[in-house]
Parts: C-alpha cells; sequence; structure tokens
C-alpha cells in the first residue's frame, strides 16, 4: 500500500491531494515538523529530515512534485496524467515553475499571517511577498484566459500541483482579485471532491 507521511499542513498536502484524485488506497502517516520528521525511523526514510515522504513496496521518494509526478505517471490517465509527451513538458514546466516562482513568496504570506506567533510577524515581509508574487501571477492569469485549465480543458496534475502552492494564500485571504483568472481557476481546483476529502484528512499542526 502507498504510504504518505507528513502532516497535511505541510507539502504533504499536495501528495494527500494526488492520491485522492487518483482514488488510490493509502495510508497517511500525519508526521510533524517538531520532531516527527527528525527521528532515526523517518530519517531512514529521508536522510534531510523533511516531509513528505512516499512509499510505494519497496519504493521510497521525497520532495513532494518529484512524489506528485511519480504518483501521475504510475497511477494516473489521461487527461489527468497527459498522453502526450509534449504535454508532460508543460506538466513539468508549471510544476517546477510554481516552487521556484510562487511558493517562497506565497509561503512567507503564510508564515507571518497564521504560522508564526503574533509577536514574529512582520507586515513588511508580506507587503514584500505580495509584490514579489505580482509579476508571476500575471504570467498565470494570462496563460489561463480563454482556457479553464493550465493545458487546456482538463484538470491535470499540473493544475493539482500549482494550486497547492497557491491555496495556503487563499487559507489566509490573500487577495487574488487583480488577477481574475487565476482566482476562478483557483476556485475551480480548490472546489473539487478531491481537495475536499484530502483538506479534512487531518489537523495536525493546524495555524489556526
Amino acid at each position: 500500500m502507498v504510504k504518505i507521511h507528513g502532516t497535511f499542513w505541510s507539502r504533504a498536502a499536495r501528495a494527500v491531494w494526488a492520491a485522492e484524485e487518483l482514488g488510490l488506497k493509502y495510508e497517511h502517516i500525519p508526521t510533524t515538523f517538531t520532531g516527527g520528521s527528525r527521528t532515526p525511523e523517518h530519517l531512514k526514510l529521508n536522510p534531510n529530515g523533511h516531509i513528505p515522504v512516499l512509499e510505494d513496496d519497496d519504493l521510497i521518494v521525497w520532495e513532494s512534485m518529484a512524489i506528485n509526478l511519480y504518483l501521475a505517471e504510475k497511477y494516473g490517465k489521461a487527461p489527468f496524467w497527459p498522453s502526450d509527451a509534449r504535454l508532460h513538458a508543460h506538466v513539468y514546466q508549471w510544476s517546477f515553475w510554481s516552487v521556484t516562482e510562487t511558493e517562497p513568496h506565497v509561503v512567507a504570506i503564510f508564515a507571518n499571517k497564521a504560522l508564526y506567533p503574533p509577536e514574529q510577524r512582520s507586515s513588511a515581509a508580506v507587503a514584500a511577498a505580495t509584490e514579489a508574487l505580482k509579476a508571476p501571477l500575471r504570467v498565470l492569469d494570462d496563460h489561463l484566459k480563454g482556457r479553464p485549465y493550465l493545458l487546456g480543458n482538463d484538470f491535470t496534475i499540473a493544475d493539482l500541483n500549482v494550486a497547492a502552492v497557491l491555496w495556503i494564500g487563499a487559507y489566509v485571504k490573500f487577495d487574488m482579485s487583480t488577477t481574475p483568472n487565476v482566482q476562478k481557476w483557483l476556485q475551480y481546483c480548490l472546489e473539487r471532491p478531491a481537495f475536499q476529502r484530502a483538506s479534512k484528512v487531518d489537523d495536525t499542526q493546524h495555524p489556526g
């Protein structure tokens, strides 16, 4: 059976969401940042001491985007995992784009609005991250003009991977009204039954 180690309030969320989209039977092991990911048992799975980690029989994979791309390729079917290698290129493109162009800024906003203790939060950090997000969100907004999803008419693992980064911004009510295509697309993604099921998996380390 597939095992996913990591609290939902981490990058493990995207792996849990992917498993739900794929209809997989999986075991969720809500490993936490504070202690759980540094135990000797966990370090045998991921020597970096991070989450998530995927176990699929004798295969161990860490790095959340690698996990999701693996799950989609092994267990998915078109259109969720496209059948065309040219579309695979765009899946990789948008997945990696999300973690390089948007995730650091989204995480900074989330941390300073919800995760850090109030005395450690910085409105200046939120403002800087908000400004830094403007350019990549415009890129995404322009791309979504005239298409409901990143690769066209169908929801794919690319949409899941990008939405899984941006949803924590939505959680802290980050204003996306200046990029209406992104706002509408993200709402569609987060209304999917699989995401709704994934979000109820556990409340470990819930920032609220």
